[in-house]
Protein backbone atom coordinates (compact mmCIF):
# COMPACT_ATOMS: atom_id res chain seq x y z
CA UNK A 1 0.00 0.00 0.00
CA UNK A 2 1.35 3.53 -1.07
CA UNK A 3 1.71 6.38 1.55
CA UNK A 4 -1.43 8.59 1.52
CA UNK A 5 -0.05 12.55 1.56
CA UNK A 6 -2.42 14.69 3.32
CA UNK A 7 -5.74 16.08 1.37
CA UNK A 8 -4.65 19.50 2.61
CA UNK A 9 -1.61 19.69 0.14
CA UNK A 10 -4.15 19.66 -2.39
CA UNK A 11 -4.40 23.65 -1.91
CA UNK A 12 -1.87 25.69 -2.94
CA UNK A 13 -0.14 25.88 -0.06
CA UNK A 14 -1.09 24.75 3.59
CA UNK A 15 -0.70 26.44 6.73
CA UNK A 16 0.08 23.97 9.75
CA UNK A 17 -0.35 25.60 13.20
CA UNK A 18 1.75 24.15 16.24
CA UNK A 19 -0.30 22.96 19.05
CA UNK A 20 3.01 23.07 22.48
CA UNK A 21 1.29 20.70 24.52
CA UNK A 22 2.21 21.49 28.28
CA UNK A 23 5.22 19.73 30.55
CA UNK A 24 3.84 16.27 30.38
CA UNK A 25 4.23 13.60 33.28
CA UNK A 26 7.31 12.86 34.75
CA UNK A 27 8.91 16.01 33.25
CA UNK A 28 10.80 18.41 34.95
CA UNK A 29 8.45 21.15 34.59
CA UNK A 30 5.11 18.90 34.67
CA UNK A 31 2.54 21.01 36.97
CA UNK A 32 0.25 18.03 38.18
CA UNK A 33 -2.94 18.59 35.93
CA UNK A 34 -3.71 16.34 33.46
CA UNK A 35 -7.52 17.72 32.33
CA UNK A 36 -5.62 21.01 31.65
CA UNK A 37 -2.91 19.67 29.47
CA UNK A 38 -5.71 18.52 27.44
CA UNK A 39 -7.98 21.31 27.79
CA UNK A 40 -5.44 24.08 26.68
CA UNK A 41 -4.37 21.57 23.50
CA UNK A 42 -8.00 21.47 22.65
CA UNK A 43 -8.56 24.87 23.13
CA UNK A 44 -5.46 26.23 21.12
CA UNK A 45 -6.68 23.89 18.26
CA UNK A 46 -9.85 25.67 18.44
CA UNK A 47 -8.71 29.04 18.58
CA UNK A 48 -6.31 28.11 15.13
CA UNK A 49 -9.36 26.26 13.54
CA UNK A 50 -11.76 29.60 13.74
CA UNK A 51 -9.26 31.75 12.42
CA UNK A 52 -8.68 29.61 9.02
CA UNK A 53 -5.59 27.05 10.06
CA UNK A 54 -5.83 24.19 7.54
CA UNK A 55 -3.74 21.49 10.01
CA UNK A 56 -2.45 21.20 13.28
CA UNK A 57 0.28 19.20 14.82
CA UNK A 58 1.40 18.62 18.25
CA UNK A 59 4.69 18.39 20.10
CA UNK A 60 5.93 17.91 23.74
CA UNK A 61 8.29 20.66 23.37
CA UNK A 62 7.75 22.30 27.08
CA UNK A 63 9.35 18.63 27.88
CA UNK A 64 12.54 20.21 28.17
CA UNK A 65 15.19 18.53 29.17
CA UNK A 66 14.24 16.07 26.44
CA UNK A 67 14.85 12.48 26.15
CA UNK A 68 17.05 10.83 23.28
CA UNK A 69 14.66 8.86 20.97
CA UNK A 70 13.43 6.71 23.70
CA UNK A 71 10.31 8.54 26.04
CA UNK A 72 8.47 6.77 28.46
CA UNK A 73 4.83 5.35 27.91
CA UNK A 74 3.67 8.11 30.24
CA UNK A 75 4.41 10.54 27.64
CA UNK A 76 3.11 7.93 24.54
CA UNK A 77 -0.09 7.70 26.37
CA UNK A 78 -0.30 11.43 27.32
CA UNK A 79 0.39 12.29 23.68
CA UNK A 80 -2.03 9.64 21.54
CA UNK A 81 -5.21 10.99 23.74
CA UNK A 82 -4.44 14.60 23.34
CA UNK A 83 -4.09 13.94 19.52
CA UNK A 84 -7.32 11.94 19.74
CA UNK A 85 -8.83 14.93 21.59
CA UNK A 86 -7.26 17.44 19.32
CA UNK A 87 -8.43 15.87 16.78
CA UNK A 88 -11.94 15.25 17.62
CA UNK A 89 -12.41 18.87 18.66
CA UNK A 90 -10.84 20.56 15.36
CA UNK A 91 -12.01 17.93 12.74
CA UNK A 92 -8.32 19.36 11.30
CA UNK A 93 -6.24 17.09 9.98
CA UNK A 94 -3.44 16.73 12.53
CA UNK A 95 0.28 15.68 12.87
CA UNK A 96 2.72 14.83 15.64
CA UNK A 97 6.42 14.79 16.95
CA UNK A 98 7.57 13.54 20.16
CA UNK A 99 10.80 14.73 20.94
CA UNK A 100 13.52 13.96 20.76
CA UNK A 101 13.87 11.72 17.58
CA UNK A 102 11.07 9.65 19.55
CA UNK A 103 9.74 8.66 16.12
CA UNK A 104 8.42 5.18 16.54
CA UNK A 105 6.43 6.48 19.33
CA UNK A 106 5.24 9.00 17.29
CA UNK A 107 4.15 6.87 14.59
CA UNK A 108 2.51 4.47 17.02
CA UNK A 109 0.33 7.19 18.49
CA UNK A 110 -0.23 8.62 14.72
CA UNK A 111 -1.85 5.02 14.09
CA UNK A 112 -3.83 4.58 17.60
CA UNK A 113 -5.07 8.25 17.55
CA UNK A 114 -5.80 7.97 13.95
CA UNK A 115 -3.48 10.97 13.00
CA UNK A 116 -2.51 12.56 9.52
CA UNK A 117 0.93 12.44 9.44
CA UNK A 118 4.59 12.20 11.82
CA UNK A 119 7.30 14.69 12.02
CA UNK A 120 10.63 12.77 12.13
CA UNK A 121 14.19 13.92 13.05
CA UNK A 122 16.95 11.57 12.50
CA UNK A 123 15.85 10.11 9.20
CA UNK A 124 19.38 10.49 6.98
CA UNK A 125 22.74 11.26 7.98
CA UNK A 126 23.54 11.35 12.01
CA UNK A 127 23.65 14.73 13.61
CA UNK A 128 24.51 15.78 17.02
CA UNK A 129 22.08 17.78 18.83
CA UNK A 130 21.18 19.25 22.33
CA UNK A 131 20.52 15.40 23.57
CA UNK A 132 23.85 13.43 21.92
CA UNK A 133 24.01 12.01 18.97
CA UNK A 134 21.21 11.09 16.59
CA UNK A 135 21.32 8.66 14.54
CA UNK A 136 19.72 7.98 11.48
CA UNK A 137 16.34 5.95 11.73
CA UNK A 138 14.92 5.93 8.13
CA UNK A 139 15.69 1.77 7.93
CA UNK A 140 13.87 0.70 11.44
CA UNK A 141 11.54 3.83 11.32
CA UNK A 142 9.89 2.35 7.46
CA UNK A 143 10.65 -1.66 8.68
CA UNK A 144 8.12 -0.33 11.63
CA UNK A 145 5.74 1.49 10.19
CA UNK A 146 5.42 -1.27 7.31
CA UNK A 147 4.82 -4.09 10.23
CA UNK A 148 2.34 -2.00 12.15
CA UNK A 149 0.07 -1.47 9.42
CA UNK A 150 0.44 1.99 9.10
CA UNK A 151 1.36 2.76 5.64
CA UNK A 152 -1.16 5.27 5.24
CA UNK A 153 0.56 8.32 7.54
CA UNK A 154 2.90 10.09 5.67
CA UNK A 155 6.60 10.52 7.44
CA UNK A 156 7.84 14.12 7.13
CA UNK A 157 11.58 14.63 7.58
CA UNK A 158 13.64 17.10 8.94
CA UNK A 159 16.93 17.37 6.79
CA UNK A 160 19.99 19.33 8.72
CA UNK A 161 17.65 19.94 11.55
CA UNK A 162 17.97 23.18 13.95
CA UNK A 163 19.63 23.37 17.17
CA UNK A 164 22.06 20.54 15.94
CA UNK A 165 25.97 20.59 14.93
CA UNK A 166 26.12 19.45 11.19
CA UNK A 167 29.88 19.14 11.63
CA UNK A 168 30.43 16.11 10.52
CA UNK A 169 28.35 15.94 7.34
CA UNK A 170 29.37 19.21 6.24
CA UNK A 171 30.70 17.87 2.97
CA UNK A 172 27.43 16.67 1.96
CA UNK A 173 24.86 20.22 0.84
CA UNK A 174 21.62 20.23 1.79
CA UNK A 175 20.38 19.26 -1.79
CA UNK A 176 22.14 15.92 -1.26
CA UNK A 177 21.08 15.45 1.73
CA UNK A 178 17.39 15.98 0.35
CA UNK A 179 17.77 13.59 -2.33
CA UNK A 180 19.04 10.88 0.17
CA UNK A 181 15.63 11.60 1.87
CA UNK A 182 13.87 11.11 -0.97
CA UNK A 183 15.88 8.24 -2.19
CA UNK A 184 15.58 6.50 1.51
CA UNK A 185 11.38 6.93 1.11
CA UNK A 186 11.03 10.51 2.92
CA UNK A 187 7.26 11.48 2.30
CA UNK A 188 7.95 15.10 2.39
CA UNK A 189 10.72 17.38 3.37
CA UNK A 190 10.86 19.60 6.35
CA UNK A 191 13.93 22.62 6.07
CA UNK A 192 14.53 24.99 9.38
CA UNK A 193 16.54 27.98 10.01
CA UNK A 194 19.26 27.16 12.71
CA UNK A 195 16.93 27.50 15.81
CA UNK A 196 13.26 27.83 16.64
CA UNK A 197 11.94 31.31 15.13
CA UNK A 198 14.68 31.32 12.88
CA UNK A 199 13.94 31.74 9.03
CA UNK A 200 14.71 29.31 6.75
CA UNK A 201 16.89 30.13 3.79
CA UNK A 202 15.19 30.64 0.37
CA UNK A 203 18.05 29.84 -1.53
CA UNK A 204 18.59 26.51 -0.09
CA UNK A 205 14.44 25.93 -0.39
CA UNK A 206 14.48 26.67 -3.84
CA UNK A 207 17.76 24.52 -4.54
CA UNK A 208 15.94 21.60 -2.83
CA UNK A 209 12.88 22.20 -4.59
CA UNK A 210 14.85 21.91 -8.00
CA UNK A 211 16.25 18.72 -6.95
CA UNK A 212 13.30 16.54 -5.76
CA UNK A 213 9.73 15.50 -6.32
CA UNK A 214 8.76 15.10 -2.61
CA UNK A 215 6.34 17.75 -0.66
CA UNK A 216 8.68 20.49 0.84
CA UNK A 217 7.53 22.36 3.84
CA UNK A 218 9.31 25.26 6.08
CA UNK A 219 9.86 24.61 9.79
CA UNK A 220 10.58 27.68 11.73
CA UNK A 221 11.00 30.96 11.26
CA UNK A 222 7.68 31.91 9.23
CA UNK A 223 6.15 35.54 10.32
CA UNK A 224 3.54 37.86 8.65
CA UNK A 225 6.30 39.53 6.77
CA UNK A 226 8.19 37.11 5.17
CA UNK A 227 5.31 34.56 4.27
CA UNK A 228 4.44 35.90 0.71
CA UNK A 229 8.62 34.79 0.29
CA UNK A 230 7.59 31.42 0.63
CA UNK A 231 4.71 30.63 -1.06
CA UNK A 232 6.00 30.04 -4.98
CA UNK A 233 8.56 27.40 -2.99
CA UNK A 234 6.61 25.51 -0.36
CA UNK A 235 3.61 23.05 -0.20
CA UNK A 236 3.02 24.07 3.62
CA UNK A 237 4.71 26.09 6.07
CA UNK A 238 4.68 25.01 9.89
CA UNK A 239 3.86 27.89 12.13
CA UNK A 240 4.32 28.20 15.57
CA UNK A 241 6.56 30.41 17.57
CA UNK A 242 4.98 33.65 15.43
CA UNK A 243 1.48 32.69 16.69
CA UNK A 244 2.38 33.51 20.15
CA UNK A 245 2.75 36.67 22.56
CA UNK A 246 5.63 38.23 21.39
CA UNK A 247 6.50 35.41 19.27
CA UNK A 248 8.12 33.44 21.90
CA UNK A 249 7.16 29.49 21.54
CA UNK A 250 6.43 29.65 25.10
CA UNK A 251 3.88 32.26 25.38
CA UNK A 252 -0.06 31.54 24.88
CA UNK A 253 -1.04 31.61 21.41
CA UNK A 254 -3.04 34.89 20.15
CA UNK A 255 -5.69 34.55 17.66
CA UNK A 256 -5.06 37.90 16.02
CA UNK A 257 -1.14 36.98 15.04
CA UNK A 258 -3.09 33.97 13.24
CA UNK A 259 -5.60 36.06 11.81
CA UNK A 260 -3.58 38.76 10.53
CA UNK A 261 -1.33 35.82 9.00
CA UNK A 262 -3.80 34.06 7.26
CA UNK A 263 -4.70 37.42 5.91
CA UNK A 264 -1.57 37.87 4.35
CA UNK A 265 -1.81 34.26 2.92
CA UNK A 266 -5.00 34.88 1.75
CA UNK A 267 -4.15 37.81 -0.80
CA UNK A 268 -1.41 35.86 -1.53
CA UNK A 269 -2.22 32.84 -2.87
Amino acid sequence: METAIPHFFHQKLSIIGMIHVRALPATPNYQGDISFIIEKAIEEALIYKAAGIHALAIENMHDVPYLKQRVGPEIIAMMGRIGYEVKRASGLPCGIQILAAANQAALAVAQAAELDFVRAEGFVFGHLADEGFIEAQAGPLLRYRKQIGATHIPIFTDIKKKHSSHAMTQDIDIVETAKAAEFFMSDGLIITGASTATSASLEELSAVKEAVNIPIMVGSGITKENIADYLPICDALIVGSYFKKGGDWKNEIEKHRIEALMEVYELAV
